[in-house]
């Protein structure tokens, strides 16, 4: 399963601003599209390519969105206002933006 992070883009957030839409960007996690990828308790941290350029990125813990499974689209979302709809089984590429809504609780997603 190749997992997709969700991600509120604001001004902690460190990811190349062409890649954001509507304020959010879905990042691909998987080993063939990021490298030195670390999870810490506040910040997410890892080197991803964009169009083939690298660049690190660094995404705050509280600006995750969700996290799900491009095959299936099943996942975890953190959600902040009237979920519009769950997240798209992305297609292939290093990342995809999609506008998510959000409600502050916690969901299981399939």
């Amino acid at each position: 399963m190749t997992p997709y992070l969700a991600v509120r883009v604001d001004e902690h957030t460190e990811v190349p601003r062409s890649h954001v839409k509507d304020g959010e960007i879905v990042l691909n996690l998987s080993a063939d599209a990021v490298r030195n990828l670390q999870l810490g308790n506040e910040m997410i941290t890892c080197t991803g390519r964009f169009g083939g350029v690298p660049f690190d990125l660094m995404v705050p813990v509280v600006a995750t969105i969700g996290i799900f499974a491009k095959e299936t689209g099943q996942g975890l979302m953190f959600q902040g206002g009237d979920l519009q709809q769950p997240p798209p089984a992305l297609a292939g590429g290093d990342v995809e933006s999609k506008s998510i809504a959000r409600k502050p609780s916690l969901k299981i997603v399939k």
